[in-house]
């Protein structure tokens, strides 16, 4: 898409949601912004085909439960035929979950939620976040991922690490932050890393209800096992934590060993988890033992964080502008001096392997 073009016009949305009362709602909502223009709706997948020849929208909100087709199968094709933003639109169940998770693996650029219940309220309390999703849809890159039948197996993930590369260390921690295509970014370097990674701890902008079937689905897919953080619990080599959607994740140190804490402090940057408080507390209490990672995601939480960590001596990593759905946060903390390094996404897991080796030699010397 071509962005100035685009900046110099309204965005054009097409409605899909086989309620009549969310298209009404969804149509009055967006329409409501001046930058915004609802071009049209569709109650099914197969009215919304045609109406995307005929109005070509910039935009999609994609309603993941419909009839005769279902919002997952709709976007499959489309991410093959005709590759564009799609904004889904999930209910906060587990279903809803897993389907949303699958879509944003087909390339789905975000999802906002909406409740069972009093949707008409739910709606214009999430006007504003509706509103901001489809402006950053507008502009982000969409990049199909289809999806795996079955989880990688042991095969198809060693090749992609190099032998010499692999993890000896024990008492390193790498801290890894995330929004907006986060889901998909964070599921690529996972599923590159070895067995004998050091322990991970991830802040992804999430739901509460997605973050333990997030963590589930990366935990399907890597040599690592993966698990929504619980407070108090050890981290360990080869063990990824995923920070609860609703609670702060940060590091504690205990004696020799670091701890996941959760914390319910009022949100940082509007999010709750936050990749600044996750980073501040690896800063704190890790310091130079730790690698700082900030993958694609719109604003600029963590960047701050991550400078702290940079000032404490740790590695920092930013995903670079060409692999990131939305350059947001990786660009802040570039552009804060917070960052080392900036690598394609293919890449940073051998990064993060690569600077074992730097530690290694760091420890066996006694800093």
């Amino acid at each position: 898409m071509d962005h100035e073009a685009l900046s110099n016009r309204r965005i054009k949305v097409l409605i899909i949601d086989d309620s009549a009362l969310v298209r009404a709602l969804l149509t009055r909502i967006l329409g409501a912004d001046p930058a915004l223009q609802v071009i049209g709706t569709a109650p099914d997948a197969f009215i919304a085909r045609e109406k995307i020849k005929t109005l070509n929208p910039d935009v999609l909100t994609l309603d993941v439960e419909m009839p005769r087709m279902d919002g997952l199968q709709f976007l499959r094709n489309l991410m093959r035929l005709r590759p564009m933003p799609v904004v889904m639109c999930s209910s906060l169940t587990e279903r809803g979950a897993d389907v949303t998770l699958a879509a944003l693996e087909l390339g789905a650029i975000d999802f906002v939620t909406k409740p069972k219940v009093d949707v008409a309220h739910a709606l214009e309390a999430y006007a504003a976040e509706l509103i901001n999703k489809v402006k950053v849809a507008a502009v982000a890159r969409v990049r199909p991922v289809f999806a795996r039948s079955v989880a990688p197996n042991q095969t198809d993930i060693a090749p992609i690490v190099r032998p010499e590369l692999r993890f000896r260390t024990t008492d390193q921690i790498v801290a890894i932050g995330a929004s907006t295509g986060g889901t998909e970014a964070v599921r690529e370097v996972l599923r590159r890393m070895p067995a004998d990674s050091p322990g991970m701890v991830i802040t992804q902008h999430i739901p509460r209800a997605f973050s333990a079937p997030f963590a589930a689905r990366l935990n399907a897919c890597s040599q690592l096992s993966v698990q929504e953080a619980q407070d108090g619990a050890l981290i360990l080599p080869g063990q990824a934590y995923i920070a609860p959607g609703d609670r702060h994740l940060t590091v504690e140190r205990d004696g020799a060993r670091y701890r996941c804490r959760l914390r319910d402090d009022a949100p940082v940057n509007r999010h709750r988890p936050s990749v600044d408080v996750l980073f501040r507390s690896v800063a704190e209490q890790v310091g130079r033992n730790a690698v700082g990672v900030i993958l694609t995601g719109m604003g600029a939480d963590g960047a701050r964080g991550l400078k702290e960590m940079r000032s404490r001596g740790a590695h920092t990593i930013a995903q670079d502008e060409k692999s990131s759905v939305v350059w947001g946060m990786p660009g802040a903390a570039v552009a804060l001096g917070a960052v080392d390094c900036i690598l394609p996404i293919e890449r940073i897991a051998e990064g993060l392997a690569g600077l074992n080796e730097e530690g290694e030699e760091r420890l066996a010397a006694g800093s």
